[in-house]
């Protein structure tokens, strides 16, 4: 046998030798492709893991074992000394990445998620990283992030695929400090509020949901923007062909648009249950024949200011605001359940602004830089004075345009988001391949009660649904 083996060396050497050579050479290649932060992260990854056994000892992430394991026990003589206690280290696995390092980590009897939370800022200044998060990651395992570089300083740029979204629940914004990717759930959500002054970043946030959503024919947008006349002079220009309806800062023909959306509103609501076969679309999800709708209503507050005065242009102004702000209010609180989506974005939404009765019943609130408490107070709600260190007030530095701060469901606090910028090429790119997948959706209902045989239900008094006409 042992003939055997030592015949047999050569090759098993060979083999091994060849198996290594491998295993570096990949990994050379991943360090020749990746770009500057990730090679530095690699290397970061390395120091990390070699210095572990010794880091874990001095932060107090071991533990002493005391009792013998089984090859001690059974090596140990009977009148021999009794084996020493073993130290036992939390294994880890290291992932880096563009801003630092990702550490999956095990717990062990009195090391657990505390412990290492505890460990975080003597972790951080090992590793050399800006910040570090520890966060449970399942049953005895935790997650522990270190960022190297800021990744809210680290302006992003993202390039839309041109595909449709495998979810159309999902809403990407971006990343949060410790550079995860933050999303927001859409189902069930009838309105979102955006605030922010002018040019940080509101805009391009919302371009980058019209370019990651366009791609599907199961989402159908209509834009107002109070801040033009015309879609060409403002930041939809490039967008606007993958909208079925658009208006500027015209109030009569912004209040024709809302009448439009509530009426459409209404027609869905009458007939989801024959149709669809729930009382909530969300139950089965959009479709190019029952779309998700969503309206974006930028610098809001021109369609809801109020205007006093006693000649007949005032009156019929304040009328006509008057009126947007209550069909505004009917989609934002009925319109939930037959997937009609409002995105209301002004400087501030405070209550001169944006009417409380619509702010308060929009479950998802953004806020970009603002300069006063009050307007952080009014965008995020009178619990981020409790959080002063991730208050809107304090991204009015240049380095924080596109950074936006909201309050996350199952995090405590709020939460800062570094959102991406999308370039106008991408914009003109993706509203040009996607211009064909836009339809009117009360034409697409119209059809889909036709194909059906659809008639209202009831005592026959009723004149059914009317066709909507585009406009």
């Amino acid at each position: 046998m042992t003939g055997l083996v030592g015949d047999h060396a050569p090759e098993v050497l060979l083999a091994a030798a060849a198996l290594l050579g491998v295993w570096l050479l990949l990994v050379v290649v991943r360090y020749v492709r990746a770009d500057k932060g990730t090679r530095v992260s690699m290397r970061q990854a390395v120091r990390v893991r070699w210095s572990w056994v010794r880091l874990a000892r001095m932060a107090g992430l071991t533990v002493t074992d005391k009792t013998p394991g089984l090859f001690a026990q059974i090596t140990a003589q009977k009148d021999g000394p009794a084996p020493a206690p073993r130290v036992l280290t939390p294994r880890i696995k290291v992932k880096p990445d563009q801003f630092g390092v990702i550490v999956r980590a095990r717990t062990l009897p009195k090391v657990g998620l505390e412990e290492y939370q505890k460990a975080a800022r003597f972790l951080a200044d090992a590793w050399r990283c800006t910040r570090v998060s520890v966060l449970p990651d399942g049953p005895g395992r935790v997650v522990i992030r270190g960022v190297r570089s800021d990744p809210l300083t680290t302006p992003t740029e993202h390039r839309p695929t041109g595909r449709p979204p495998t979810d159309l629940t999902r809403w990407e914004l971006g990343v949060d400090e410790y550079a995860a990717q933050v999303c927001v759930s859409l189902a069930n959500v009838p309105g979102v509020t955006v605030a922010g002054t002018p040019g940080a970043g509101k805009t391009s946030g919302i371009n980058k949901f019209i370019c990651d959503f366009a791609p599907s024919a199961a989402v159908q947008i209509a834009g107002a923007d109070g801040k033009v006349s015309r879609a060409s002079e403002g930041d939809y220009a490039d967008l606007v062909k993958r909208m079925f309806a658009f208006c500027g800062d015209d109030l009569g023909e912004a209040n024709a648009l809302f009448k439009r959306m509530v009426e459409l509103r209404k027609r869905r609501s009458s007939t989801i249950r024959d149709v669809l076969g729930v009382k909530n679309m969300w139950h089965v999800g959009p479709s190019p024949e029952w779309p998700l709708v969503v309206l974006i209503i930028d610098e809001a507050h021109t369609f809801f200011r109020e205007y006093k005065g006693s000649d007949a242009e005032t009156k019929r102004l304040a009328a006509l605001t008057a009126e947007n702000a209550r069909l505004v209010e009917d989609l934002v609180k009925k319109g939930r359940s037959v997937g009609m989506l409002v995105i209301l974005i002004s400087q501030k939404t405070t209550g001169d602004a944006l009417p409380t009765f619509i702010r308060d019943v929009c479950p998802v609130g953004l806020s970009f830089a603002q300069k006063t408490v009050e307007a952080a107070v009014a965008a995020l709600g009178d619990d981020i004075r409790n959080w002063p260190d991730a208050s809107p007030v304090t991204l009015q530095d240049p380095a924080y345009v596109g950074v936006a701060v909201m309050a996350m469901q199952g995090r405590p606090g709020y939460t800062r988001i570094r959102t991406p910028y999308v370039s106008d090429a991408d914009a003109v790119r993706v509203a040009e391949v996607t211009a064909h997948l836009t339809a009117d959706p009360a034409l697409c209902l119209d059809a889909l009660l036709d194909s059906i045989g659809w008639a209202p239900s009831g005592d026959g008094e009723s004149d059914g649904p009317v066709p909507l006409s585009k406009t």
